[in-house]
């Protein structure tokens, strides 16, 4: 990789170096931004502290925030650190904002991340597993089965599973086999009997059979621990002196060089091939009680750094936790909600489903999902559109969506039954390329045309236009959301949406499509922020704004919700109104660099975040703007990757009920009632559950639940 690449890489990664900040801060302290890394560690310890909350937290749930921590912290090493790693092998010296060198910033992630798997593991063992089997439910080892059990698991391993193992032994004619990341695999140390020579091989864990098997009602028990009390039938006339469980994550971050692509497709589907060999490992995942030289051979072989060793109690890969929660103990788990119709919709249901076109006519729907059911609103919405005689043309963006996703369905039908159907397929969307690239060949295969968005960008933006016919003509409708156009994802994430059949709003979508799949060089609009040519200056030209509306005594105030805050420029911005004397809320479920409450910086900055049953996924954007406030949602996340290198888009909400519905959410969000964590300027996150007399606070994802099920329709 050259240079100019690196410095892209390392933009993408870690921001502007320091020296660039200083020269365009304005007088604003060197100190002023929070580690990016340390600050998604302290997120992943928010999910660890709702494992631990027996108070407000179901106890299957609870083991589902294990398994939550466990994947979160596999793509953090997946890509975070693999990016330092590369930066680190290629002789990189930047700063990052922080400060640091990429080596230092390494070494102290591994530390911290050391820590909190430390403290996983802690939890699993002394208080979620102990839970668990008083209520029924075991994860057992071994040696804990009873004879009749170890009986049954010897016909299920004879039946089911070797018949699927492949052990690979290492020897002059057998080199160390390739580990595939994030598989759990079987070190083992075998003997001949007859010439004492000691031998290597390795058992990787299949991982088309359940991660916990199903001993009987409530008891489970690891994979590998069946594997590894079956061994001696994997190498008949040899003795199988040790074994032990670990596990390799590997740099996963897929990088395809469009410049040089004649074909996106075909680039990325050899990139992708390319990529299942030849990722170098960032992290080596060993149980404690492994063999020393073991650990060595394993270290020695895999090329990693004893410092990039994890050593702790098994089973490894909590995230299997997961398949717990498929359990019938609805007394363990949140109570059952059913999302509803959104009554403006509701109006319009008869014995059949709702006519959205009819109802959009009346007026914009703002959807706040998964309170208001996906399914009956944009996913309807498309349905409907595909089944429409009237209907012309469908233009959709997919950047995420499910395995058996009914969009795709009502796409297909609709191309088949004659209409223009337009699908701008992501198929760079991290870790979905390969089921995006098979979308878009289906799509195809059915007559959808399918383009994949402009040259060096992603194409983030949740957009959803059709074009009907009616007897005063052709008219435009179209969705805005900020979460992915993915059914399943729809009733665990907390987005927002707007249905609109408002012709500005419809003509600026409608030349935003032409851009992203033809010439035009579109980059005004009049309803619409779109990045990376407006989002930054919007937002930027927006606070600047509240910072004169202040200093000549009008209302002025900034409220944010985003997944994470790390741009310089946005937050520099925010500082300085906080300097000026404008109350900044801001909302961050993930990451955040900005320092809040540093006198004479950012004492007017407060930062909360909440976490909870669902994923606080929604970006919202609200000004003061003298008392007629300035309110807009959409896709994007304050990151230099949102704002520089993808197609992310806001839209300005104007209806008066939403602005308010907006307010009220920030409000509660707020609310010294309700809970939350706090950061303070140190970059420490404070939980705050509980009042003064130790009561619970406000869970703000159940009070939405309780509330929106029986709001009125607002008139």
């Amino acid at each position: 990789m050259n240079s100019p690449e690196l410095a892209t890489d390392l933009l993408e990664t870690t921001g502007l170096t320091t020296e660039a900040i200083d020269d365009e801060a304005g007088g604003l302290p060197d100190d002023r931004f929070l580690d990016r890394e340390l600050s998604w560690l302290a997120f992943n310890d928010r999910v660890l502290d709702l494992a631990k909350d027996r108070r407000r937290v179901p106890l299957l749930e609870r083991a589902k925030f294990l398994a939550i921590f466990a994947n979160n912290l596999d793509e953090f090493f997946m890509v975070r650190v693999a990016g330092l790693k590369r930066r680190i092998a290629a002789g990189v010296a930047v700063r990052s904002v922080s400060g640091r060198m990429p080596r230092e910033v390494h070494q102290t992630i591994l530390d911290r991340a050391r820590e909190l798997v430390n403290e996983h593991s802690r939890v699993f063992e002394e208080e979620i597993r102990p839970e668990l089997a008083a209520e029924g439910i075991e994860i057992l080892r071994w040696y804990e089965l009873t004879a009749d059990e170890n009986n049954r698991m010897r016909e299920l391993f004879a039946e089911r599973i070797f018949p699927v193992l492949t052990p690979l032994a290492v020897d002059p004619s057998h080199p160390f086999p390739y580990i595939s990341g994030l598989s759990i695999n079987l070190a083992v140390l075998v003997k001949n009997p007859v010439t004492g020579i000691r031998q290597f091989a390795r058992v990787k864990v299949p991982s088309v059979l359940p991660r916990f098997v199903r001993l009987a009602e409530g008891r489970f028990v690891a994979l590998e621990d069946v594997i590894a009390h079956h061994l001696h039938q994997l190498f008949t006339g040899m003795q199988v002196v040790q074994h032990h469980v670990f596990r390799v994550t590997r740099n996963e971050d897929v990088e395809v060089e469009e410049d040089d692509a004649e074909n996106l497709l075909v680039a990325l589907e050899r990139e992708l091939l390319r990529s299942k060999i030849g990722r170098p490992p960032v992290r080596l995942e060993v149980e404690d009680d492994i063999d020393p030289k073991m650990l060595e051979l394993l270290v020695t072989e895999l090329d990693i750094h004893e410092r990039e060793v994890f050593a702790v109690p098994g089973p490894l890969d909590l995230g299997g936790l997961f398949s717990l929660t498929d359990l019938d103990r609805a007394e363990l788990k949140y109570p059952a909600f059913l999302p509803s119709t959104h009554p403006h919709l509701a109006e319009v249901e008869t014995a059949k489903p709702a006519d959205l076109f009819a109802a959009l006519k009346q007026r914009d729907v703002l959807l706040h999902h998964p309170y208001d059911s996906f399914a009956t609103s944009v996913q309807r919405f498309i349905e409907q559109a595909a089944g429409d005689p009237q209907v012309l043309a469908i233009k959709q963006t997919l950047y995420r969506t499910s395995g058996d996703s009914p969009i795709i369905d009502a796409l297909i039908e609709a191309a088949e039954s004659g209409k223009q159907v337009l699908a701008l397929v992501e198929i760079k969307a991290r870790f979905d390329e390969r089921a995006n690239i098979a979308w878009a060949r289906r799509l195809e295969q059915h007559g959808c045309h399918v383009v994949y968005g402009l040259l060096g960008l992603k194409t983030h933006c949740k957009l959803s236009m059709v074009v009907r016919n009616e007897p005063d003509g052709l008219r435009r409708y179209a969705h805005v959301g900020t979460g992915n156009y993915n059914p399943k994802t729809a009733r665990t994430y907390e987005d927002m949406g707007l249905l609109t059949a408002n012709p500005i709003v419809t003509d600026d979508i409608g030349r935003l499509f032409n851009h992203m799949s033809g010439m035009s060089q579109e980059t005004e609009y009049r309803r619409l922020l779109v990045a990376p040519h407006g989002i930054r200056t919007g937002l930027i030209d927006r606070i600047n704004n509240e910072i004169a509306n202040h200093e000549d005594g009008r209302p002025a105030a900034i409220k944010i919700k985003v997944n994470s805050l790390v741009d310089e420029d946005v937050s520099d911005a925010l500082y300085r109104a906080s300097q000026a004397g404008v109350p900044v809320d801001l909302w961050v479920r993930g990451i955040c660099t900005i320092r809040p409450g540093v006198p004479g910086l950012s004492e007017n900055i407060r930062v909360r975040s909440i976490l909870g049953r669902f994923l606080e996924h929604s970006r919202l954007f609200w000004f003061a703007n003298d008392g007629q406030a300035s309110v807009g949602i959409g896709s994007t996340d304050l990151m230099h990757r949102n704002l520089d290198r993808r197609v992310e888009v806001l839209v300005s909400i104007t209806n008066p009920a939403h602005v308010v519905e907006i307010e009220e959410l920030f409000e509660l969000a707020f609310s010294p009632g309700t809970a939350a964590w706090w950061l303070d300027s140190e970059g420490t996150w404070t939980p705050h559950t509980t009042d003064d007399e130790g009561e619970l606070l406000v869970d703000m994802q159940d009070y939405l639940v309780r509330v929106k099920s029986r709001r009125r329709a607002v008139k």
